[in-house]
């Protein structure tokens, strides 16, 4: 575990953040698309775990990075190991928060609804998660934040940029916390291959320790 600030596609992220105790940066990668042969980068992200993690993974010990991102198995039991998980999502591409919200909305649906547990509270959750961010502008550099604590079910997600006060939303539904988790976290189908790959490359060493 570094000491040093983690520079991803030239947005800092530090090594390690407390919330309700020290969480190391185990994993990073960033959101893009590729246009006709051009690379247009979204967000920069920074995964933060407790690092007793590991101790949930054991089962793993002996695979390579390699395949440990390519094992969904093996993020399954990262996304649902009791520990404190937090993700720090930095803007790098302009855009307005009612897009970003209702990418997440999709994603969280599509899955939920392949697992056939999409019923009116999940729609209700998601609904006002996508509110949340209907009224904010993406500026360049401004920080979404989801905070998930190791025993309860909850995401509390939040919301800074420059010049304006902080805004957060708690959400309570488990099924929508869990698919948040995996669209991020959720190896293959996540929504950032660099970072299932950082996080493949940075959990196999400390595994094999």
């Amino acid at each position: 575990m570094g000491t040093e600030v983690v520079l991803v596609d030239e947005v800092p992220f530090p090594p390690q953040i407390t919330t309700t105790k020290p969480l190391s940066l185990l994993g990073h990668g960033i959101t893009d698309i590729e246009i006709h042969f051009l690379q247009i980068k979204f967000t920069a992200i920074g995964v933060y775990l407790d690092p007793e993690v590991v101790s949930h993974l054991q089962q793993w010990k002996t695979k390579q990075a390699n395949e440990l991102a390519e094992d969904d198995d093996f993020f399954g039991a990262l996304i649902s190991a009791p520990v404190e998980k937090f993700l720090r999502v930095v803007v790098i591409k302009e855009i307005k928060g009612s897009q970003y919200g209702v990418q997440l909305e999709s994603a969280v649906r599509d899955r939920l609804a392949a697992d056939d547990k999409y019923e009116e509270e999940e729609e209700e959750a998601l609904e006002k998660i996508v509110e949340f961010f209907q009224s904010k502008y993406f500026k360049k550099d401004s920080t979404i934040t989801y905070h998930f604590p190791a025993t309860s079910a909850t995401a509390e997600i939040s919301f800074h940029t420059e010049g304006k006060e902080e805004s957060k939303i708690k959400v309570e539904n488990a099924n929508v916390v869990e698919n948040i988790k995996k669209w991020y976290l959720g190896g293959t189908r996540g929504v950032s291959p660099s970072t299932i790959s950082s996080l493949a490359n940075t959990l196999s060493a400390e595994l094999t320790k």
